[in-house]
């Protein structure tokens, strides 16, 4: 299938796309070449989306790219739902899963510059029942029957587990061996707020002592901080992030929940069997499936134009438009290692990479075994969707699909970079 979809798509909506980007939010969109950028070399991104659509890897993709400001690649390819043969569009609503961390993390640094947060500050600060913390040891004397959850006792923290350790994924709560102890003693709710199931974190133990080890919390840790967010500036955490952040910045299509208005944008997502087949996936998973607890780990749902605002935003040092949510040191505050060597080797993760606040940062792209440039942050979420921010290069790139597929967001990153030519 050689771009059959997104020709159709071009030929079959013109009109209606031509009137979407002029009344949407957009960055501003340059030629390749007024912005040391090769045109012929970044066709080779649609290349690179056609093999993975023709390999059954992906159903379709948005793919954007920015420099120096200006959008140089922006493309919709393959199907937002193949069964229906309805083609991708540049205006499709993605479920960003992961990737709508680094919006709490600005969000906190939007209350730490208001001094309302310090990074030090203890999560009980804010959220009481986080005093005394304990923290699960595993029985490795008696095994464990498939199944079941570990034996484990209980000692106290030795510290109270803090707001940037919640930021770097080094507190322990909700993540790793002992995340089937903690959501047994709090089960997640959907139909709950904020407000009502965060304080319940506060009983549950921790995997290790807080700081000591980088362990990747999928929602709990960051959750919390949507609490923190919301008791330090009283108002819901979806009303923050729309009055202070989306509002602001343009993003008219992101938020927690796709009104039905909307329904008719949102991709379907897709999951790769054990033959290699692309398989539909119905509904939403139940962590997702709410439209009250607003999850600042992994609810969000947006659009390429508007998430590469977001992007754009930390790029230019936290200013957009003349709209200024961040200063630049902040930003680079955000894209500093703040956990010296815990995010390497024993946590997974290669040899020259660092842990900033929500995102990770090269440190030296030849150890980590990466395009991206040195200082360069980044992240993606569970459906494969993935961006960078590359200060070095004044590059933003972004990648919007439905099926996680960890090979193409490098394969991604090669395509753009070798597009750079001066």
């Amino acid at each position: 299938m050689k771009s059959t979809p997104h020709v159709l798509y071009s030929l079959a909506l013109a009109l209606s796309l031509g009137s979407l980007t002029a009344t949407a939010a957009s960055l501003p969109h340059a030629a390749p070449e007024e912005t040391g950028m090769s045109a012929e070399r970044l066709d080779r991104v649609d290349a690179l989306i056609d093999r993975y659509i023709a390999d059954q890897q992906i159903s379709g993709a948005v793919t954007m790219v920015a420099r120096h400001g200006e959008i140089v690649h922006a493309e919709s390819q393959g199907w937002m739902d193949r069964e229906n043969e309805e083609p991708m569009r540049r205006d499709a609503i993605f479920r960003m899963a992961s990737m709508s961390k680094p919006v709490t993390g600005v969000a906190i640094l939007m209350l730490m510059e208001e001094g309302k947060v310090r990074l030090s500050d203890p999560v009980s600060r804010f959220i009481p029942e986080f005093t005394n913390t304990q923290v699960a040891i595993i029985d490795e004397s008696r095994p464990t029957p498939r199944g079941q959850l570990p034996d484990y006792y209980t000692i106290p923290a030795e510290r109270e587990i803090t707001v940037r350790d919640l930021l770097t994924h080094t507190s322990g709560l909700g993540s790793g061996g002992v995340y089937g102890i903690s959501s047994s003693i709090s089960p997640r709710d959907g139909t709950l707020d904020l407000e009502t199931y965060i304080p319940t974190l506060g009983r549950t133990p921790l995997e290790f002592q807080p700081g000591s080890q980088w362990s990747y919390s999928l929602l709990a840790g960051i959750e919390t901080l949507g609490r923190i967010v919301e008791v330090a500036s009283g108002m819901s955490f979806d009303r923050f992030l729309q009055e202070r952040l989306f509002g602001p910045l343009g993003m008219e299509d992101t938020a927690f929940v796709v009104p039905p208005a909307k329904q008719s944008r949102l991709v379907m997502r897709y999951e790769r069997t054990d033959e290699g087949q692309l398989e539909r996936a119905e509904g939403n998973p139940s962590w997702l499936d709410t439209t009250t607890l607003f999850s600042g780990g992994g609810g969000l749902y947006s659009t390429a134009d508007d998430y590469i605002r977001f992007a754009q935003m930390l790029a230019n040092g936290g200013e957009l438009e003349g709209t200024r949510i961040l200063s630049p040191r902040t930003v680079e505050l955000m894209a500093s290692n703040h956990v010296k060597d815990l995010y390497g080797p024993d946590a997974g993760r290669p040899e020259g990479l660092g842990f900033g606040l929500t995102v990770d940062v090269v440190l030296d792209p030849v150890l980590a075994d990466t395009r991206r440039g040195p200082g360069s942050f980044a992240w993606g979420g569970a459906f494969g969707t993935y961006f960078w921010v590359d200060p070095h290069n004044d590059l933003v790139g972004l990648l919007m699909i439905q099926t996680p597929v960890d090979e193409l967001r490098a394969d991604f990153v090669n395509a753009v970079v070798q597009a750079i030519v001066e």
